[in-house]
């Protein structure tokens, strides 16, 4: 191997592209796969966020113009001058640290952007965290809309393989072991119910979202200043109306219920796929080998694994959110007026919870999209237990002949026979005496576990029953050989 510091070793390829460079301290997702490329990735960006800080601007001058408290022409000016691409967000990041957030720069920016005329009329009677959470709740309003949509893409394909294997028998596992037959149709419905809630939470909050403005201290003071309590009391509906928001009804900016809901929203969701991404990573085990991802991911070191990626990705989302929205919760704590601290914890942590519960979600639905399901390893591990996984239903059963206290203690022990003599559970259990009289036709129902899933059928019509409607199911993405 050449040394590093030999100077024939070959040289590293040049930096490609804006942003690249050293030092830039660009954040393009290289640590982060599961949001890298993902519509929430660019939705939540700093060009996007910037995007919303002059957003929110805007549509509080046209707010005011719109009450006579400023002049139509400068609401004009500022909503033309509003375009990301005619700001430095470098530049603005470096100088936001004089004052402690964005918006003072940029104030400063677009002052200078729309001219004399309409200087005065920007940020007007507004205090900086009036735009950053406004701009906050603009940013989470638009990325949630990436969100429900592969929500919903996730629902779908989800119904799509509830329905087709509805009667798929497969073994039930409990803390790891195999503990009663199942069929994955219900393992498949009970994924998409937990994508259907994640989404009705997100639909709601995403609705309640709300604009803030309340000045230097939450009491509107500089807007009655300009127009009296009536127009100034009636600003924060306009502002509502000018970006599709919500009207809170107080100012909210040490009121942080909107961010805690969101935050839980947020947590939920990811936690909701993570239960998908757990369960395909334990049937996509070598071992186990029930289900496979439709597009494996390659090893470095290992060319015949097709790693199971997009649940791997996931998983690490759904184990970020709880800490991401601890931070966010604990933020509910905000002392006086206007907290110090507290707020802006909120701002970074809030991006990256957007992010990976967006990119959680797009990973989700290319996973379901594409989920391969092997009904025949299904049936072969319903048999590793030589039929004992019937041993509750057996007791059941026979309890009409013996009665239920020694047809458990029989069950019992032909379970402890059958494990340690690797022998068929139903032929020890019809070794007893006791038992001469069962018929034969209840052996036989008793040796066949996929007779043995309950209601779990009738579960999955129910709960198919409830949401979009299931596709008609055409057996997708079936393999009857592993």
């Amino acid at each position: 191997m050449t040394s590093p510091s030999n100077p024939t070793s070959p040289s590293p390829p040049p930096f490609q592209g804006p942003g690249d460079a050293p030092g830039d301290g660009a954040d393009l997702g290289l640590l982060s796969p599961v949001r890298a490329g993902s519509p929430a990735e660019s939705a939540t960006g700093d060009r996007a966020f910037l995007q919303a800080l002059l957003d929110a601007e805007a549509a509080l001058t046209r707010a005011q113009a719109g009450l006579g408290l400023a002049p139509g022409e400068a609401a004009r000016a500022v909503t033309a001058a509003a375009d990301a691409a005619h700001f430095d967000v470098r530049d603005l990041a470096l100088r936001a640290s004089a004052g402690g957030n964005p918006v003072i720069p940029l104030v400063a920016d677009l002052t200078a952007a729309v001219g004399d005329a309409a200087g005065p009329w920007v940020h007007r009677g507004a205090t900086s965290q009036d735009i950053m959470d406004t701009a906050a709740m603009l940013v989470a309003h638009r990325t949630l809309g990436h969100l429900l949509a592969d929500l919903e893409r996730t629902a779908v394909a989800l119904a799509a393989l509830a329905a087709t294997h509805r009667d798929t028998a497969m073994p039930g596992r409990t803390l790891t072991q195999h503990a009663v037959p199942t069929t994955f149709g219900l393992k498949a419905a009970g994924w998409r119910a937990l994508a259907l809630d994640a989404r009705r939470r997100l639909a709601s909050v995403r609705e309640a979202l709300p604009v803030q403005l309340g000045g230097a201290a939450g009491t509107l003071a500089a807007f009655a200043a300009d127009g009296g309590g009536e127009a100034a009391l009636r600003l924060p509906s306009l502002l509502a109306e000018e970006t599709g928001l919500a009207e809170p009804p107080l100012p909210w900016h040490t009121l942080r219920t909107p961010v805690a809901d969101l935050a839980a929203a947020l947590a939920h969701t990811a936690g909701s796929l993570g239960k998908l991404a757990a369960d395909v990573l334990a049937l996509t085990r070598t071992e186990t080998a029930e289900v496979a991802e439709g597009a494996g991911g390659g090893s470095s070191a290992m060319p015949h694994k097709a790693n199971p990626v997009r649940a791997t990705l996931v998983a690490s989302a759904a184990r970020q959110l709880p800490a991401l929205a601890g931070v966010l919760f604990g933020a509910l704590a905000a002392e006086d007026e206007r907290p110090a601290g507290a707020w802006h914890a909120e701002w970074q942590t809030l991006r990256e919870a957007l992010r990976l519960t967006g990119g959680a979600a797009r990973c989700a639905a290319e996973l379901a999209e594409g989920l391969r399901v092997r009904p025949a390893r299904m049936r072969e591990n319903l048999a590793l237990t030589g039929g004992r996984l019937v041993s509750e239903r057996a007791a059941l059963v026979l309890s009409r002949y013996v009665g239920r206290a020694r047809a458990g203690a029989l069950v019992t022990e032909a379970a402890a026979r059958s494990a340690s003599e690797q022998a068929p559970f139903v032929d020890v259990l019809r070794e007893c005496g006791e038992l001469a009289d069962v018929p034969q036709e209840v052996w036989a129902d008793l040796a066949e576990p996929a007779r043995h899933t309950g209601c779990a059928p009738a579960l999955v019509d129910r709960a198919l029953a409830h949401g979009p409607p299931a596709p008609s199911p055409t057996a997708p993405r079936s393999e009857e050989t592993p």
